[in-house]
């Protein structure tokens, strides 16, 4: 069993009030929501420096390993969950589908108006996570790290900035926004150190050179 069961457990209340503040319990999330904010650059630093260093291996890979767009909520799934919570004024239909709204994408700068514009980023991607560890854990556990909605794992962002980021590490890439840069990092370790998903030695660099600006 994956260690960060353990912290799971260690931490389940705090989990849990942030989740029932987030969502008020089992309605959507307000549009005035954001990302979790991640841990400072301090409490990143030091994760960092517990992470296992290893060689990546994507053996095996593929995408519907980590089932994605659970329901969340109601009718809201993942997708349309993260959507109502990262945009303004955002309307929806009984099926919770956005009619209308406004998404502002934190990695480039730019705002959009339809939700067709707009890609749902796990930051750490599932490849990366795959090649750091998820390899070993069970469908339901790979499940659970698809649908994160709790650790600041998934965002609205412009669709073809989140095609260019692809499967890549920090190392590969960074958002186009840099002062977007700490946060991103700061998320992208807390996620690892969570889930107890290794680095490699180029994404360690690239974390660390980062998160010492910060």
């Amino acid at each position: 069993m994956p260690k960060f069961y353990a912290r799971r457990r260690l931490s389940i209340l705090a989990a849990l009030t942030g989740l029932i503040a987030s969502v008020g319990l089992l309605n959507s999330p307000t549009a005035s929501a954001a990302l979790p904010t991640p841990v400072s650059a301090a409490t990143a630093r030091t994760y960092l420096a517990s992470l296992t260093v290893a060689a990546e291996d994507r053996t095996g890979y593929l995408r519907s390993l980590f089932p994605t767009w659970d329901t969340i909520s109601g009718t809201c799934n993942t997708r349309e969950w993260i959507l109502k919570r990262d945009g303004s004024n955002v309307a929806t239909n009984s099926a919770c589908t956005a009619t209308s709204g406004s998404w502002y994408s934190v990695y480039d700068g730019a705002t959009w108006t339809a939700a067709s514009d707009v890609d749902i980023d796990h930051l750490v991607p599932l490849a990366e996570a795959w090649d750091s560890g998820a390899s070993q854990w069970t469908t339901s556990e790979r499940e659970g790290f698809a649908n994160d909605v709790t650790r600041p794992q998934l965002l609205a962002v412009t669709d073809n900035v989140n095609q260019s980021k692809g499967d890549k590490d920090p190392a590969e890439w960074m958002p186009p926004l840099s002062s977007y840069a700490c946060t991103y990092v700061r998320a992208w370790v807390q996620v690892k150190y969570y889930y107890d998903l290794s680095v490699d030695s180029a994404e360690k660099s690239k974390l660390s050179s980062v998160l010492s600006g910060c």
